[in-house]
Formats: C-alpha cells, structure tokens, sequence
C-alpha cells in the first residue's frame, strides 16, 4: 500500500507532547463548544460538510482560538510567532505535529477536530489534512491509505452502540479511533484492528489526545488479527461497506464481491462474543431480483445469537453508484473517466441482479436460547440518539417475552416507558374516537394503534396491580366478559412490550 504523498504523521510515541498540547487547547477553548461560539452556527455546521470560506471569514483576528481554527481545521499556514503564545510550539515541531511552512510559519500535519462526548467529555479526533468529514463534497485526498476523520456513519453507531460497563470491547476496521474512544469510556480492555496500518497510528493519536487510555492496536483484516479463542463483550465495527466495482479506496471499499464483507463480518461475529455480549454493525446489503432482502439479512446471522436488523435508507443503484461517484470526489474529474467509473457500477450490479442498495444497522447478541429471535424491520422514520439504551431494552424485552407464556403475561406487573403519548383520531365533534394511538417521544419514536381496551390498559400500568387485574378491572367498567378480555389482550400487551411502549416492572 503506497502512502507516498501523504503526510508524515506525529509521533505516537510522545504521550507528555500529547498531554501539553491538549492542556493548550483546552486552554484555548477549542473544544465543541468554543467553536460553536466562535464560527456561529452557520459557520461550524459549514465545516461539517468540507466547506470552510465560513470559517476562513469568522477566524481573521489574531485570538488564540482563531490561531488554532486555521491551523487544524482550516489548514492554512501561521506566523510561528502566532502559535508560539498559543502551543508548546518547539515540541509539537519535534514530535511532528507541526512543521515548518516558509520561513517563518508553521502549518498542521494533521487535522484535529474538537469533539463533545456523550458526558461532556472534550475530545479530539484527529485525521489526515483535508479528511475530517467525508460527504457528497468529496474527500481532500484520493490517496489509498487515507484515514477519514468522523462523519455520519460514525455518530450513528457510537449512538446506537449499547453503553453498558464490560470488561472487553473490539473496535474492528477503527479509523481515527472513534469508536474505540467511545468504548474507552465503558470497557476495561479496548482492542483496536484496522487493515492500515495508519489508521491504527491516528487511532493512538485521537486517544492520547483525548485523554483516553491506550488500546491495543492490531493490524489485519476482519477478525484475523484476533485469536481463535479470545472472545469480547462488545464489538463495534463501521466497516468499508460500499458495495463497489473494485477496491479502489481502502477506508471504503471493502475489497469484496457485493456485500460479501458485511455478511462476513456478521457471521463471524457470533464466535467472538462473551455470552451476552453484543456486536453492532452498520451495514450495505444488496435487494437482488427475485429474493426478499429480509430473507438475505436472515441468512447472515450466526447461530446462538439473537438479532436485531433495521434498514434506514434504500438507494436505486443509480442513486447509490452517484453517491459514491460524488464522495470520491469522481464528478470533479474528466467526464469520460466520470461516465466509465459510473457505467463500471451499473455493470457491477447489473451482473449480480442487483436492484437497489439498503443500509441500516445490525446488532447481535449472544444468546444460550434455543430458539433465538431474529427481527428485521424497515424503519425509515425519524429516531433520537442515542439509541443504545433502546437497543438494550429490545434485547431484555426479547428475553421476557420467551419466558413468558400468556398467563406469565396476565399475572405480570407492567409500567408505561416515559414519554408516550396517546392521541385519538376521529372526526371532529363525534362521540368516540376511529383509533387511539400511542406514540413514542424518544429512541425510535413508534407510533402504534390499539383499542381503547388497549389504550385503557397501557395507561393504568405503573407497576402496582398485575396484568390481569386491570383487564378484570377494565371489563367491569365497560360491561366486557372478564375470561373472554383475558383471552384476547394478552398478544396486544406482547406487541406494546415488544415494540417499547410497556416494561415489565421488576
């Protein structure tokens, strides 16, 4: 793998240059929220899509965050003298953070993007020149080997990733380390691998940076690096799942046929987890002519886990070959090389009968069961980060309705999750409502109907009387058959435990 014209990185071997250089940003309040207050919101939500003119206007004096914007996220050269008041210049030269730029200025090797943690940690992620964010406005660098700072993708999984204490978690293909950082924060032991070795570099980078304690770095692909016999209660990856003619770009392309790394990855997955330990994806899968995508989904998962899939996105692969096209920055380049790259998609899925391309998320969890749950579902909606603690109550709620046969249920105590609301909907002015719906206001905001037997019970549950009391209650007040209620309101309670809206009240 050539890395010839990128930049030589600083040294990861200088942890007291990384601890001064951090206190010297804090210091200099270039954190998340320092630059909120500097670049205003228009500005910094700018930068997050690679356009910096906004910056470059709201960073003109001489103050020493500003010094520090155009130095790490901007890129641009500065008086030696400038930085000298702000970092402990002559170390971060020797180590090789910084280099000399003429002959009296000094420009960044590498980018440093102030980062806020789900606590209100300062971090920092750091990523090669040019490469913070990906996105449709394309990549500075089309190099092999470069390393991508966070975008989208990133935030998603640290959010959907289940935050529980363990004592092992496995960052697998970590880029700039973000997941690992996150993971840092809630496991004894973090493993890192990446098949470039660069990556594994700026991942030491970001923690040291970060305050965070060093991980072990392993070079490889997929779960090579790891032994047969070591196992983990958590592993994360955000891996290289662009579906792609070729392997062009290492941080993207996963090198595979078609979506053969994500399946890979997943069901390999099942004999590297702890039991009950967890393993969260995000994932491309093809939707291929005469198969239901669920069908593919389902196949990939290993046996002893439990699973829960959910796509948030499908692309026609016209849309798909162009949002790739566009992230390399290909729409930049000869129109003939455009057209030739674009028609090399199309045949690629052409080939495969491939007809659109969803992504979503893929957790599994370890499970002694003997008959493990699968759900794959479509959810497209809106959702509220973070997620993890949603994922979780899935995977308990699973377990408890196992257990749980219908009489289990009615002697069961339930409470109502915090922040569902009932709405009735019917026409204005008439007596009783069409359908009541209840609604979630947090994780992934379902809406369900039931009926006002259904409405009526979920609106009691607070835990005190069990299941089958309330029916009992219910039927005396609506003049209803008590035995007959018993019997049918047990599947609508199964679908409010399931879907989020009730929890058992241990």
């Amino acid at each position: 793998m050539s890395h010839t014209s990128l930049s030589p990185l600083p040294s990861s071997d200088r942890a007291d240059v990384a601890a001064r250089l951090r206190d010297a940003l804090l210091g200099a309040s270039f954190t998340a929220d320092g630059l909120l207050d500097l670049l205003g919101a228009p500005a910094y939500a700018a930068l997050a899509r690679s356009e910096t003119v906004p910056a470059l206007r709201a960073t003109r004096g001489d103050a020493p965050l500003e010094t520090l914007v155009r130095l790490f996220l901007l890129q641009q050269p500065v008086p030696h003298a400038r930085v000298a008041d702000v970092l402990p210049v002559q170390d971060c030269l020797e180590s090789g953070w910084l280099t000399r730029a003429g002959a009296d200025e000094v420009a960044a090797t590498v980018d440093i993007r102030p980062y806020g943690g789900p606590g209100g940690e300062d971090w920092f992620i750091v990523s090669d020149l040019g490469c913070a964010v990906g996105g449709a406005g394309g990549i500075g660098s089309r190099e092999e080997g470069v390393v991508l700072g966070v975008g989208g993708a990133s935030t998603t999984l640290a959010g959907i990733t289940v935050r529980t204490p363990v004592s092992s978690a496995l960052d697998l293909g970590t880029g700039s380390g973000i997941q690992a950082l996150h993971a840092a924060q809630h496991a004894t032991r973090v493993t890192a691998t990446d098949l470039n070795p660069r990556a594994l570099h700026i991942t030491a980078l970001t923690l040291a940076l970060s305050g965070a304690p060093a991980a072990d770095l392993r070079e490889g692909s997929l779960f090579e690096p790891i032994a047969d016999d070591e196992t983990y209660d958590l592993i994360v990856s955000n891996p290289p799942f662009v579906i792609s003619p070729g392997a062009r770009l290492t941080y993207r392309d996963g090198g595979m046929g078609g979506d053969d790394l994500c399946r890979t990855l997943v069901q390999q997955a099942g004999d590297r987890l702890s039991d009950g330990g967890y393993a969260q994806f995000l994932a491309n899968w093809q939707h291929v002519e005469g198969e239901e995508w669920q069908d593919r989904l389902r196949s990939w998962v290993p046996r002893g886990c439990d699973a829960w899939i959910v796509q948030r996105e499908v692309q026609d692969v016209t849309q798909y070959a162009e949002l790739w096209l566009r992230d390399a920055g290909d729409h930049r380049d000869d129109p003939a090389e455009y057209q030739a790259r674009y028609d090399a998609w199309l045949d690629e899925f052409e080939a495969r009968k491939v007809k659109a391309v969803g992504f979503g998320w893929i957790t599994l969890r370890r499970t002694a069961a003997a008959e493990p749950s699968i759900t794959v579902e479509e959810w497209p909606h809106s959702i509220e980060q973070p997620l993890g603690e949603t994922v979780r109550a899935h995977f308990d709620s699973v377990d408890y309705l196992r257990a749980s046969d219908d009489a289990a249920l009615l002697d069961g105590h339930f409470r109502l999750v915090a922040e569902v609301v009932q709405e009735q909907v019917g026409l204005p002015g008439a007596e009783d409502p069409e359908h009541v719906v209840l609604r979630q206001h947090r994780g992934m905001r379902r809406a369900t109907k039931v009926d006002t037997v259904g409405a009526g019970f979920a609106g009691v549950c607070d835990g005190t009387l069990s299941a089958g009391r309330i029916l009992d209650a219910i039927a005396q007040l609506v003049g209803e058959d008590p035995v007959l209620l018993r019997d049918q309101t047990p599947a609508q309670i199964r679908l409010l435990v399931e879907q989020g809206f009730l929890e058992p009240a241990e």
